[in-house]
């Protein structure tokens, strides 16, 4: 018995077929299907490649390339993609500078004489001026005859008696008019014609020149208790804090000429450093008022130093809220205290309730499942919590 087997042989590639009939579809041989090897996925993009870009190319708003800056991990801002710059922390504040004075002026000490000086000047002028009227012949006769002076036909007043005059008037004005009384405390500041002459620190009777302009300074240790000033604290909310100064003045030359008026420059001192230094809320610790003066203090003494004022202390002496927070902290400040009350109040009632449980079991006095232990717990807890209601008012 014979098998006649029919063979196909495909047609080469390339060999068209005849215009207009379908393509005949292949015929594979047995067993092809399972033999065959997969097909390829049809690739959507035919010339795929891949291409790198330079990074500026994506930015094509900027007329050139900018560099990235090789800081650590921080980026700045990227101009045309609208991203938002990074926060960076704030970094630490710089002191600001602190003011300066002229350096010429410094104070110096004044070149003055001892009041007896100007009082034997005085005395000679009226002297002077006395023997010039007895030499004019105006002499009063009840001055000669006080003074036992001879009787002297005047000459009258002519030119040299009034030079005579002029000069024992000016000796005497000279003399009388140049004496001051110096003080323990206090000082004079002396400047002629807008110029600083000096500084007189001397106490008793002196002669100063009476050409010179003199300015009285108070050179004692003061205290000055200032009115309710704004301030704020860690928080910002608003405070009126009362603040005592221990100040004197150390150099009388830059507290008396580098400004108009050193008491009004402390106190603004004093108000700007308020306004930078958080101070404590009312009800604080002793040593947060403590810390909080001595920052006071320390601002408050450089500033104040270039202008001659040594500054001892600034304290916080009464802390209080400001009138509209003052309502608002009230009831907060009160709500506080309620909670911490109740917070107290109910760990004593734990403690108890736990104390009371754990002796009763330990020594044997009863014997608890879950139910049974819960329940007493629930019990206990509102007799102790009864009691203390009661002893609450």
């Amino acid at each position: 018995m014979s098998t006649t087997t029919t063979s196909h042989t495909p047609e080469p590639e390339g060999t068209a077929n005849p215009p207009g009939e379908e393509p005949t579809p292949t015929a594979a041989p047995l067993g092809a299907a399972e033999f065959a090897a997969p097909r390829p996925t049809p690739r959507l993009i035919q010339n795929e490649a891949t291409t790198e870009i330079p990074v500026h190319l994506l930015f094509r708003d900027e007329a050139e390339p900018r560099t990235a800056a090789t800081a650590p991990a921080v980026v700045g801002s990227r101009a045309g993609t609208g991203e938002q710059p990074r926060l960076r922390r704030p970094g630490p504040m710089r002191p600001r500078p602190a003011a300066e004075v002229d350096p010429a002026l410094v104070e110096r000490r004044a070149r003055v004489l001892p009041g007896a000086v100007g009082v034997l000047a005085g005395a000679c002028g009226a002297a002077g001026c006395l023997a010039t009227s007895w030499w004019a012949g105006v002499l009063p006769p009840l001055v000669s005859d006080a003074l036992r002076l001879p009787v002297l036909a005047g000459t009258g007043l002519g030119p040299a008696q009034w030079a005579a005059y002029a000069g024992a008037g000016a000796l005497g004005m000279f003399g009388f008019g140049g004496l001051a009384r110096g003080r323990t405390g206090r000082a004079w500041v002396l400047g002629l014609f807008g110029r600083y002459r000096g500084t007189v620190r001397r106490t008793g009777l002196l002669w100063v020149n009476p050409l010179l302009l003199r300015r009285r300074v108070d050179v004692r240790l003061r205290h000055w208790r200032s009115e309710p000033m704004a301030a704020a604290d860690g928080s910002g909310v608003a405070l009126r804090v009362v603040v005592l100064v221990v100040w004197r003045v150390r150099d009388t030359a830059r507290a008396t000429l580098g400004v108009e008026d050193h008491e009004t420059y402390l106190r603004e001192c004093v108000e700007a450093a308020l306004a930078r230094i958080p101070v404590e809320a009312p009800g604080s610790g002793r040593g947060s008022v403590d810390a909080a003066g001595e920052a006071l203090t320390r601002r408050v003494a450089r500033e104040a130093g270039a202008i001659g004022l040594e500054v001892y202390s600034v304290q916080p002496l009464r802390v209080e809220y400001a009138p509209e927070v003052a309502a608002a902290m009230h009831r907060r400040r009160i709500a506080a205290l309620d909670a911490q009350h109740r917070a107290t109040v109910l760990t004593s009632v734990v403690d108890s309730v736990e104390d009371t449980v754990t002796r009763l079991t330990m020594r044997g006095l009863v014997e608890l499942d879950d139910y049974e232990r819960k329940a007493l717990v629930k019990d206990l807890t509102v007799a102790f919590c009864s009691a203390r209601g009661e002893q609450a008012p």
